[in-house]
């Protein structure tokens, strides 16, 4: 079943839209305009026939149509199949297209782009599959793990942000739910006193891993919050 609304879009000229929303709530159309004057439809058809969507990520790890007004659990997707497709796929946006969205997702002849209020992969949850620990992420539960491993942990001291070793294709690095973080917190080990050192120890059911810091370079590169350290 279909039904049509139609709504009042603020923009420079006031222009009225026309939305369908589909049963699945994956597909509408209506105008929006981002604070850097960027114009888009959801769902508008580019110039090659390549229909276009465009998304949101926040720092929990939650997936939303970029234009959704109520950003919060109650409107992001939560079906684990699409979440799996569409992380699965996602990636740098090396397009000449809506820079403002650093990543894309391709999905046949739908080309979907999306921002993120940090950096896309989002560790959500910690998991145990064949007495191995995973980590999950972007509320993918099982269908979208990476291995755990606690010595590419890594803090930024200003923020409390924690990141951990993520998928190459997405730079090779993930945000680390601030639910999660703070359940760590009670195993980093600090060699210095001085609060703007990061951890250099994590201690994860019984052994001390020495963490490098590794991902520091690439959480500079890829994160819009990096907060450089004073020197």
């Amino acid at each position: 079943m279909y039904f049509y609304i139609y709504i009042l879009v603020p923009v420079p000229v006031l222009m009225l839209s026309f939305i369908r929303i589909l049963p699945n709530g994956l597909k509408c159309g209506h105008a929006c305009i981002l604070r850097r004057s960027v114009h888009y439809v959801q769902g508008q058809v580019s110039g090659n026939n390549v229909r276009e969507y465009f998304y949101f990520i926040d720092h929990q790890g939650q997936l939303f149509l970029d234009d959704s007004k109520m950003k919060n659990f109650t409107s992001c997707f939560k079906e684990k199949d699409f979440l799996r497709f569409f992380f699965k796929r996602i990636k740098p946006n090396n397009t000449d297209k809506y820079s403002e969205f650093p990543y894309i997702s391709p999905c046949g002849p739908e080309m979907n782009y999306v921002r993120c209020d940090d950096i896309p992969i989002v560790f959500t949850k910690m998991l145990t599959i064949d007495n191995t620990a995973v980590l999950s992420y972007n509320n993918g539960e099982e269908k979208l793990t990476f291995p755990f491993d606690p010595s590419s942990i890594c803090m930024q001291p200003i923020s409390g942000r924690v990141y951990h070793k993520g998928p190459d294709r997405v730079g090779g690095v993930g945000l680390v739910k601030s639910q999660i973080a703070i359940e760590w917190s009670q195993y980093f080990g600090y060699e210095s006193s001085n609060e703007l050192d990061p951890p250099t120890q994590f201690t994860w059911q019984g052994e001390t891993y020495k963490l490098h810091n590794l991902l520091h370079d690439k959480i500079q590169q890829l994160s819009p919050l990096f907060i450089k350290t004073p020197s």
